[in-house]
């Protein structure tokens, strides 16, 4: 497993790419913007990673700006952690084993979602793409929120 990024969700993009960037010292290393789901990512990295992120796609904070307007409350801005494992049907099944609520199964074979005992949600990501989606992941339903 290897520890990939920290998801926050951010209300005014270019004040808080002033603040990460310009006052904090992280630097823009990814952006995607997405017509479609109405949203847009940016990676920032600190100096000391950006070589790794290049290479790894990691560690990284990722601002996540909803293009329309939504109050953030009960903890909603921050995200989540995001893991990247060697394959995500194993770990899922593992987790499942020891009692954990798999949230958003991984039915695509790429991303899972679960919650720590704090409710801090954890993405899992399978490692170098997605696998073959299988059951009984593929079938599974989505449980709770992440």
């Amino acid at each position: 497993m290897r520890y990939l990024h920290t998801m926050v969700r951010v209300k005014d993009l270019d004040a808080s790419m002033n603040f990460y960037c310009n006052i904090f010292g992280l630097k823009e290393v990814r952006r995607h913007e997405s017509e479609k789901g109405r949203f847009t990512l940016v990676y920032l990295a600190a100096r000391e990673d950006e070589q790794a992120f290049e290479k790894t796609a990691a560690p990284a904070l990722e601002l996540t700006y909803n293009w329309d307007p939504e109050e953030y409350t009960g903890g909603r801005n921050f995200g989540h952690l995001a893991y990247e494992v060697d394959n995500i049907y194993e770990t899922c099944k593992k987790l499942q084993a020891a009692g954990i609520t798999i949230n958003r199964p991984p039915r695509d074979g790429r991303m899972a979602f679960i919650l720590s005992p704090d409710g801090i949600s954890i993405e899992l990501l399978q490692k170098d793409g997605s696998l073959k989606p299988a059951e009984p992941w593929l079938s599974m339903e989505n449980t709770g929120s992440w």
